[in-house]
C-alpha cells in the first residue's frame, strides 16, 4: 500500500484559541527573542575580524585563526537553535512577523481571513489586523478592552 503525504491544512485560531496557546507562545516567543540577542551580538563580533581573515589561508598554528574558527561554528550552532523555535511557533500555526516578539495567529473574520496580533509583553492578544496591513493596521478585537500598544 503507498501513503500519500497528508496535506497541511491552515490553522485558524478564535481569539479564545490564540489566548488559551498563549502561555507557550510566550515562552517560546521570549526564547525567540533572547536567541536573536545570542545570534545577533556573535554576527557583530565575527563582522569586524572576519572580513579579512578568509582572503588568506588559515594556518594551523595561529590561535587566533582557532578562535575565529570556533566562533563560527558557535554561530551556526546559535542559528540553529533561533531556527529550532521559530519551527515551534510554526508547528503551533503562529507566525512570528519580527525578532521583537511581534506573532501573529491567523485567523478568520466575517468569512475572510485577517491576524490575530499580539506581541510579546501584551497580556493577552487583543488585536487584528488584515492580511498586508501589518502592526500599523492594528485594531482591537471588538469586545475586547486592550491594553495600551507598546511602543
Amino acid at each position: 500500500m503507498t501513503s500519500t503525504p497528508v496535506q497541511s491544512r491552515k490553522r485558524y485560531f478564535t481569539v479564545e484559541d490564540a489566548n488559551r496557546t498563549l502561555p507557550l507562545v510566550r515562552r517560546i516567543v521570549s526564547d525567540v527573542v533572547r536567541q536573536w540577542e545570542i545570534v545577533n551580538e556573535l554576527e557583530q563580533r565575527l563582522a569586524v575580524v572576519g572580513p579579512n581573515r578568509g582572503s588568506r589561508r588559515p594556518r594551523p598554528d595561529d590561535l587566533y585563526d582557532e578562535e575565529v574558527r570556533r566562533s563560527q561554528e558557535t554561530l551556526e550552532a546559535e542559528r540553529a537553535r533561533l531556527a529550532e523555535y521559530i519551527e515551534e511557533l510554526q508547528a503551533l500555526g503562529v507566525e512570528l512577523k519580527g525578532m521583537d516578539g511581534l506573532c501573529d495567529f491567523p485567523s478568520l473574520l466575517d468569512g475572510r481571513e485577517v491576524y490575530l496580533c499580539w506581541r510579546l509583553g501584551e497580556p493577552e492578544v487583543a488585536y487584528w489586523h488584515e492580511l498586508h496591513s501589518g502592526y500599523a493596521g492594528r485594531k482591537p478585537i471588538p469586545g475586547r478592552t486592550a491594553a495600551p500598544q507598546p511602543t
